[in-house]
């Protein structure tokens, strides 16, 4: 039997991804002015920048616990393995949560074989190991095969961002060392990266083409073998200087492929609109 594959939302995979792919979205909330959504299914990205832009400030929320249980309890009654590959759980309780709705499920379902992942990734870095994942479950993959892909990738991923205004990620509580890099002057622009799951100010440069120029050379130094993977952007409500970065990318580097998507809503209520990120392997399996 085809192992199961879940993901949570916060891996920025579009909607048409998870029902094109038979693979279980689990949302996380964003609150927008009093009111509740479901990350992808029931709210749009835009929507939650140009609150932001409006002034709003919207809070999330980890994923369900009702939604686990559910989703859990069939696949252990239709006797389903799977893997669920989770967002960092530095950055959200939702790994937590899954963890002791499992434990529960198991009680009354001793013999259900779900592997919960805490990848220790977020946005599109975990949305590419979500891909592959994906891709190896298609192919009928053993479930050990696809841990192990999973694991190695979660442990090799690359995160390089830069936001508009890190006041976002330091009013949601996701940055731990951002005290340096806020008020700085005007067009001062940060970078960041993901240390063991946690979200970490690295450099901070002048301009937009000197931080982009900067990002590629970071890529030389901390990539592998670019030419043979597949890349990904994310960006909040930024396409346009999404596709100038894959130009220069794909000129630096020659990658198999460069895959853009779009910041979703979870991800984006901390960045604000204008977040740039790219992900890539250090390492290759």
């Amino acid at each position: 039997m085809q192992v199961k594959i879940l993901a949570d939302s916060a891996c920025d995979l579009p909607l048409s991804f998870y029902q094109d792919n038979n693979v279980t979205l689990i949302p996380l909330k964003v609150h927008i002015n009093d009111e509740e959504y479901e990350d992808v299914k029931s709210i749009d990205p835009k929507t939650v920048y140009d609150a932001i832009r409006g002034g709003a400030v919207p809070k999330t929320s980890q994923a369900s616990p009702l939604m686990f249980e559910e989703i859990f309890t069939q696949m252990a009654e239709n006797n389903e393995d799977g893997i669920y590959i989770a967002f960092s759980s530095e950055l959200s309780g939702t790994y937590s949560t899954a963890v002791m709705i499992l434990d529960q499920v198991k009680e009354k379902y001793p013999n259900f074989n779900l592997t919960i992942v805490d990848t220790k990734c977020a946005s599109l870095g975990q949305g590419l190991i979500v891909k592959e994942a994906t891709k190896l479950a298609a192919e009928n993959a053993a479930k050990e095969s696809i841990l192990k892909e999973i694991q190695f990738r979660s442990q090799h991923m690359e995160h390089l961002f830069t936001v508009e205004d890190l006041d976002y990620l330091a009013k949601g509580g996701r940055v731990s060392k951002a005290s340096a890099f806020l008020g700085g002057l005007l067009n001062i622009k940060p970078i960041l990266n993901v240390e063991d799951g946690k979200l970490v100010p690295i450099e901070k440069l002048r301009g937009k083409k000197k931080v982009f120029r900067r990002l590629i050379e970071l890529m030389e130094e901390r990539g592998s073998n670019m030419q043979e993977q597949i890349i990904g952007i994310s960006h909040a409500d930024n396409e346009e200087t999404a596709l100038e970065v894959k130009t220069m990318i794909e000129e630096a580097f020659h990658p198999k492929e460069v895959y853009i998507s779009s910041i979703g809503s979870a991800i984006g209520a901390h960045t604000g609109a204008g977040t740039i990120a790219i992900f890539f392997l250090n390492q290759l399996p």
